[in-house]
């Protein structure tokens, strides 16, 4: 007769996600996945596999359960460009209110995982890929309602929003400066102008 669980795995999914957004993946040991998801280490293995089978259950849902979600923000009816300012507004907004400057678990997988690991990598890209697809859609919209003038080119303006954003993560981990981070995200919102 198999045993049934005695702890919740989308409780100790989460709490590893947590652990990992706060450490990293490299300082995080299973001994300290066991200390803090409180069940033991072959019920870890059996259920989540290895340290990174569980790394990367944790990032996917970490991609999965963020709120708001860019995309949710990108596709709200009415004008598109409030969205697309609304979304880099947010992300301003979110780095400077995290007291522990976790930054993104996206980011801070890239920053540590990359490149050398091909399974973070297609999550990352697949993440970054509809990021910019939204973000290319938003402006394309913006552009077809006479928001963003014709000349713009909507695909180069996503890539550009998009490779902001995750570095205003990056850099919000490291800089208490709030200053630099309202700055910049008011000269990547210029661009839309």
């Amino acid at each position: 007769m198999a045993r049934t669980k005695e702890f919740d795995p989308e409780k100790a999914l989460q709490a590893a996600l947590e652990l990992f957004w706060e450490r990293g993946y490299e300082a995080t040991s299973m001994a300290d996945l066991v200390d803090r998801l409180g069940i033991a280490r072959a019920s870890l293995y059996s259920t989540f596999g290895g340290k990174h089978e569980l790394f990367v259950l944790a990032l996917r849902r970490y991609i999965e359960t963020r709120r708001p979600s860019p995309l949710e923000i990108l596709s709200q009816p009415g004008p598109a460009l409030p969205a697309v300012r609304a979304l880099v507004e947010f992300y301003a907004a979110d780095s400077m209110s995290d007291p522990r400057r976790r930054g993104c678990m996206v980011v801070n997988a890239a920053a540590e995982m990359l490149p050398g690991d091909e399974e973070v990598t297609r999550i990352l890209d697949a993440n970054w890929t509809a990021m910019e697809t939204a973000l290319a859609s938003a402006l394309t919209r913006a552009r077809a309602q006479g928001e963003l003038p014709d000349d713009r080119d909507p695909r180069a303006l996503a890539r550009f929003l998009l490779v902001f954003l995750q570095g205003l993560r990056l850099v919000s981990k490291g800089s208490p400066d709030h200053q630099r981070l309202r700055d910049a995200a008011a000269q990547a919102l210029s661009v839309l102008d």
